[in-house]
């Protein structure tokens, strides 16, 4: 099926905004990525609903991403339907300590939004670059908090396109873990968190505290993923790296971050082949001294 079929079929289906050979390094933390022969910012859930419907009728290969902040894709086009939740899904409600957020909310803005309004529990968030759908997929945490603490519920389209919401159980949350890891057919739309009520001044204070930490130990001044890899059980992933001398080590324009070498960075002129190249001569690195695999935080992205 050619692909301006393809894009006059979604154009019909009024499912959202359509760009035709978009670069994926504008829509990922790592500002690297091939285009896509088609990039769909989804308006809402009943578009989300028929763009996948139309794809499995079709046999189109798509993927459904957030702010793209835990994927690396290739430099190669990718052939296929790139999916977008950022844009459209960002509304939040508040009702007393209940946050219901959807998919496509930034994770440092609504604990900043939280704290504002004298609810805790989002501290943790203040510093990373994911959105909320990603933020639970992966269970993504910081400073021995996850966001599994606070979640309520999830909900999800599953693999029928039926909107269902699971409990905190039913998402199997562990150490940067979910149920989405296991069944990649379930798609997170929304999520629900119950916070406790403190004083903002508090909340504000160790959010401060935190991103001065980070913007002295962090690169957060560069493209990255944030974490490349989880931390094993005895010690932590950027000290494996650190004792394989590799802190500072450069291919191309990507290098293990000099301030915390668990973060590869883009120097401004990597491709993702060179990022892509750092990842796996780390985890090599690693495995040759200490017999230890280090597992990816980052999704690979049309690799194969």
């Amino acid at each position: 099926m050619k692909f301006s079929q393809i894009k006059d079929d979604l154009v019909d289906l009024d499912v959202g905004k359509i760009i035709e050979d978009e670069p994926l390094y504008k829509h990922t933390t790592y500002k690297v990525g091939g285009p896509a022969r088609i990039y769909l910012a989804v308006k809402d859930v009943e578009s989300l609903v028929k763009t996948i419907k139309y794809c499995r009728k079709h046999r189109i290969k798509y993927m459904i991403i957030g702010r793209g902040s835990n994927l690396l894709f290739s430099d190669k086009e990718y052939e296929g339907i790139i999916i977008s939740l950022n844009e459209n899904f960002n509304k939040v409600k508040i009702n007393g300590s209940i946050i219901k957020a959807q998919a496509g909310v930034s994770m440092i803005s609504l604990a900043y939004q939280a704290a504002k309004i004298g609810l805790s529990g989002f501290e943790f968030m203040g510093g990373i670059p994911g959105s909320i759908g990603g933020g639970i997929f992966m269970n993504a945490g910081a400073y021995k908090y996850d966001i599994a603490s606070v979640v309520k519920s999830v909900t999800l389209l599953n693999e029928k396109s039926e909107v269902v919401t699971y409990n905190k159980e039913q998402m199997k949350f562990s150490y940067r873990h979910s149920i989405c890891q296991d069944n990649h057919k379930l798609i997170i739309l929304e999520a629900e968190f119950e916070l406790a009520a403190k004083d903002p001044n508090e909340i504000k204070a160790v959010l401060d505290k935190r991103k001065e930490r980070r913007m002295t130990t962090q690169p957060w001044n560069m493209p990255s993923a944030g974490s490349v890899f989880r931390n094993p059980e005895d010690k932590a992933a950027w000290q494996y790296i650190d004792e394989c001398g590799l802190r500072g080590y450069e291919i191309g324009g990507a290098q293990v971050s000099p301030k915390h070498s668990n973060f590869i960075v883009n120097n401004g002129y990597a491709s993702a082949k060179d990022i892509y190249d750092l990842i796996m001569l780390v985890q090599q690195k690693v495995h040759e001294k200490f017999n230890v695999e280090l597992k990816r935080e980052v999704g690979l992205i049309n690799w194969e």
